[in-house]
């Protein structure tokens, strides 16, 4: 999950160097801006610039443009003019450090968060940003120390919680993952995420109705985004042999979400759990459509065909997954097909 802070500067400067007219412009970009017209906020500060070479906050601006429209390389070229401009300008750093991050740039993101921070040592949204990137780069330890730190200077950082919460998860910390989501939860308590995150760390607790309580929640603040709300549900629901409600989650899942293999292949498992063997079938084969490597849908699918007396066939199956690296299928071989 990952949640990184844009700053906008509506900055306005006393400079008596700058026109008036490409102050102006401007503040005719921050509006387009602010309406998501951000090809119209470039052409503003492209103007300001032309008027005013020298305009460090036009080209901040126009980066910060630049990276709502992905061109992280042309966000990274104004911020890098903004520094040339005023090394000390510590909200370019913090931006260069998002754009670099885009492009998957996370040791050049960092230097960038860290020179911010040298700058401006309350900086939180720096401390934040730099734990992301470490996070990136499964540094999750040294990602909890800056979210900590974020946290230390804003005690209401509701996602410097979250984050901490999957580090910290990420380290099978998985009660001190759900203690920060619960303080999101305290701190916004209409935060889909938080209360999907802690399912999962409950469900990896072995905590099954806490965790589908959770994602129920999840649910219910945000049904435009719940196919994995839905999946995972199932998940725990099949953990507490609820094969047919687990069945339920898994049709919303794949209702809402057509491509997700693995709502296909855990609905198999769940009706294979039911003896409904042939709809196990049908779901292994719709993951092998999807993903034809599938190791695990090809051995499932083989057990499933020999216990529908269809030896040959699930013996091929059990081969296929053999091949493509499943060790229980050679298991599996030597049970039903030798």
């Amino acid at each position: 999950m990952k949640k990184i802070q844009i700053l906008l500067l509506f900055l306005f400067s006393s400079n008596v160097l700058y026109s008036q007219t490409a102050i102006e412009y401007l503040k005719k970009g921050d509006i387009k801006y602010e309406l998501q017209n951000y090809k119209g906020a470039i052409a503003d500060y492209t103007k300001a610039i032309e008027l005013d070479p020298k305009y460090a906050d036009a080209y901040n601006n126009r980066g910060i443009s630049e990276n709502s429209l992905t061109d992280y390389r042309g966000a990274i070229a104004d911020y890098t003019k903004v520094i040339e401009l005023d090394p000390k300008y510590v909200d370019a750093y913090n931006n260069r450090g998002i754009a670099k991050s885009n492009l998957t740039d996370e040791k050049g993101a960092i230097a960038d968060y860290t020179k911010a921070i040298e700058l401006d040592p309350k900086y939180a949204d720096a401390y934040f940003n730099r734990g992301v990137a470490k996070s990136n780069l499964t540094d999750y330890r040294g990602a909890i120390a800056d979210y900590t730190k974020a946290i230390e200077l804003d005690p209401k950082y509701l996602n410097a919680y979250n984050s901490r919460g999957i580090a910290k998860s990420n380290l099978t910390d998985e009660k001190g993952a759900i203690a920060d989501y619960t303080k999101a939860i305290e701190l916004d308590q209409e935060d889909a995420k938080a209360y999907y995150n802690r399912g999962i760390s409950k469900s990896n607790l072995t905590d099954e109705k806490g965790a589908i309580a959770d994602y129920t929640k999840a649910i219910e603040l945000d049904k435009e985004d719940a196919k994995a709300y839905y999946y995972n549900r199932g998940i725990s629901k099949s953990n507490l042999t609820d094969y047919r409600g687990a069945i339920a989650d898994y049709n919303k899942a794949i209702e809402l979400d057509p491509e997700n293999l693995y709502a296909y292949y855990n609905r198999g498992i769940a009706k294979s759990n039911l003896t409904d063997y042939r709809g196990a079938i049908a779901d292994y084969t719709k993951a092998i459509e999807l993903d034809p490597k599938y190791a695990d849908a090809y051995n499932n699918r083989g057990i499933a065909k020999i216990l529908l007396s269809q030896k040959d066939d699930g013996c091929l199956d059990l081969s296929k997954a053999g091949e493509l690296g499943s060790d229980k299928a050679y298991e599996a071989i030597k049970e039903y097909c030798n």
